[in-house]
């Protein structure tokens, strides 16, 4: 897909990579960049600056979801590419068990990381499946293939956002869906603040604007997987090959960091 001329979605658009989507697919010519995100005044500053549109989305609620895809195609006729895009981190904490983070958390990792993209799905597939063609752009991470040391919480629902991307592409593809999953480490955004990323880290932090580029290219070469730091190919054949040789290298990454600070 090359976005020119098309109408974009971006959740958690008001900043981070969320942001630097929306700048980059508005370079590049899209017809209607829409950003949503929770923080109303963000989005806004974004959408103003872009020339698009904003509104304020807390994708944990459906219906909010729903609303704002069919105010989308109202005015604008129809989605190309929807990017769920919006995410948080919060570690395990104290005692540092995988079990230490609260309820709260994990069902906030839960709801944000995977509903929301079944969410979008639900609300974007039928008009796309109509149309004959849509694109949906989920962000997971790279600890939705390997792992995150010392956020449990986050990595199994990362996981589970790789895996309903596959499903997106599996069961709809054949209707001329397309689906790319993006999986970044470490990228330098108020999710990891002044840290140096932890683990997340090893092989250097990227920018926003490093993370849209990669989604550019993977979006015309219509990848199913986007990886800003290709290591993680490499890390991800190596987990295959021999899981519990893995399990042991990331046992020795957690005793090299200890317990995470970001």
């Amino acid at each position: 897909m090359n976005v020119e001329g098309k109408v974009v979605v971006v959740t958690g658009g008001g900043n981070g990579i969320g942001k630097a989507l929306c700048e980059r697919f508005s370079a590049d010519g899209a017809a209607q960049v829409v950003v949503v995100d929770l923080e109303r005044d963000a989005a806004q500053a974004v959408a103003d600056a872009l020339g698009g549109s904003a509104y304020e989305v807390n994708v944990r609620e459906e219906a909010q979801i729903a609303t704002m895809v069919e105010d989308v195609i109202a005015k604008f006729g129809h989605i190309d590419l929807f990017c769920s895009n919006a995410g948080i981190i919060a570690l395990d904490g104290p005692p540092w068990y995988a079990t230490s983070a609260p309820n709260e958390t994990w069902q906030a990792m839960w709801d944000i990381h995977v509903m929301s993209h079944v969410y979008a799905a639900r609300a974007c597939l039928p008009s796309m499946i109509e149309r004959g063609e849509g694109y949906f752009l989920n962000t997971a991470s790279a600890a939705g293939l390997l792992s995150q040391v010392g956020d449990a919480a986050y990595s199994t629902t990362k996981h589970a956002a790789v895996g309903f991307a596959e499903s997106l592409a599996i069961t709809h593809g054949d209707a001329g869906i397309k689906v790319s999953c993006l999986c970044p480490q470490a990228v330098a955004t108020r999710m990891i603040g002044d840290s140096e990323g932890g683990t997340a880290g090893v092989d250097g932090i990227l920018t926003p604007a490093d993370v849209a580029e990669a989604v550019v290219r993977g979006l015309e070469e219509e990848q199913f997987l986007i990886l800003p730091h290709p290591e993680v190919a490499k890390y991800r054949e190596r987990k295959t090959a021999d899981y519990d040789r893995w399990i042991g290298g990331m046992r020795k990454l957690r005793r090299q960091f200890g317990n995470p600070e970001v």
